[in-house]
């Protein structure tokens, strides 16, 4: 299923309030921050291209990494692996998370 996702299936969530289920089970709000295209990244004869997922809590969490679960308009990933990311000047209350996909 995950070599199946594209950029597109992300685009209806941007900016909008959604839920991340971490892999306790427990749900943490989140807003789908960026969408980032990168053609470079993808594996060569692959029909999707390579893109990131820049999720951002809004609530403090102590979770860092993980297989996790999310929720789409059409679909919901199943062990989608997401990763911290540093808040490198930003709300350092919020916890600011990468999914990529090559």
């Amino acid at each position: 299923m995950l070599n199946l996702v594209t950029l597109e299936h992300f685009r209806p969530l941007l900016e909008r309030t959604s839920v991340l289920y971490l892999p306790d089970g427990s749900a943490l709000p989140i807003q789908v921050q960026r969408l980032t295209d990168a053609p470079k990244a993808s594996l060569p004869g692959s029909p999707r291209g390579a893109f990131s997922v820049l999720l951002e809590s809004l609530v403090p969490t102590d979770f860092i990494d993980g297989l996790c679960r999310l929720p789409l308009a059409d679909t919901c990933l199943e062990h989608v692996f997401v990763s911290r990311e540093p808040a490198m000047g930003r709300d350092a209350g919020r916890g600011y998370f990468c999914i990529v996909f090559n």
